[in-house]
């Protein structure tokens, strides 16, 4: 999101990264890389509201396992794939699309395909995976933004590192969702208040995708 992530450090360094920080980030090592991915991660809004949308009523750590692990799979190969063949795309927009991906996990929490549209939802393992996929490639092209070398090994090294660093966020992140969730979901305003929990998800979810749409435009 364009605003929110103007305060963040990483962000600084996406959108405009001096000779100095290039060469200070080539000489910092992987576990630079570690850190940024694990940064970028956690103060990754449109990825951890979906992430929250996924796990909101998972009740059983074989569900939250089995589901994240599709999403990490997806987003995995085309961060690692996209970045090193440096396929890329308008970051705005992929966010843009990434902010529907809020929206949709909003929406289907909220039964809205079978309340409004008369259908069964989408089968939500693949649709996890799909949008893993999504949200990768939206990594991918924040991480092409950043200096990765000519040489081949150490730039899939760097990638690796980073994918690293973002899996070490993802489960950060996880872990206080996942407890504070279980938590709440063993008091009555959880059944009370789940709906508009949701819905809180597909308003933010479409102001993350104006605000994308905001900043591609100008």
């Amino acid at each position: 999101p364009a605003l929110l992530l103007a305060a963040v450090p990483l962000a600084a360094l996406a959108h405009g990264i001096s000779p100095e920080d290039r060469q200070r980030m080539l000489d910092g090592g992987y576990l630079q890389y570690v850190g940024l991915g694990a940064s970028h991660m956690l103060t990754g809004y449109d990825h951890l509201l979906f992430l929250f949308g996924v796990v909101f009523f998972l009740t059983t750590f074989k569900d939250v396992a089995k589901f994240v692990t599709v999403f990490t799979l997806g987003h995995c190969i085309t961060l690692i794939f996209a970045t090193f063949f440096k396929i890329t795309w308008n970051y705005y927009l992929i966010d843009a699309i990434i902010a529907i991906s809020v929206i949709y996990k909003g929406f289907d929490n909220n039964d809205g395909f079978q309340k409004h549209l008369g259908m069964a939802s989408p089968n939500l393992l693949w649709a996890v995976f799909l949008f893993g996929l999504l949200h990768g490639f939206g990594l991918s092209t924040r991480l092409q933004q950043l200096p990765l070398g000519d040489d081949a090994t150490a730039m899939l090294l760097r990638i690796l590192s980073f994918n690293v660093g973002v899996e070490v966020g993802q489960i950060a992140a996880l872990t206080v969702m996942v407890a504070l969730l279980a938590a709440w979901r063993r008091r009555e305003s959880f059944t009370r208040f789940s709906y508009l929990a949701n819905l809180g998800l597909v308003v933010a979810g479409i102001y993350l995708l104006f605000m994308q749409l905001h900043g591609y435009q100008h």
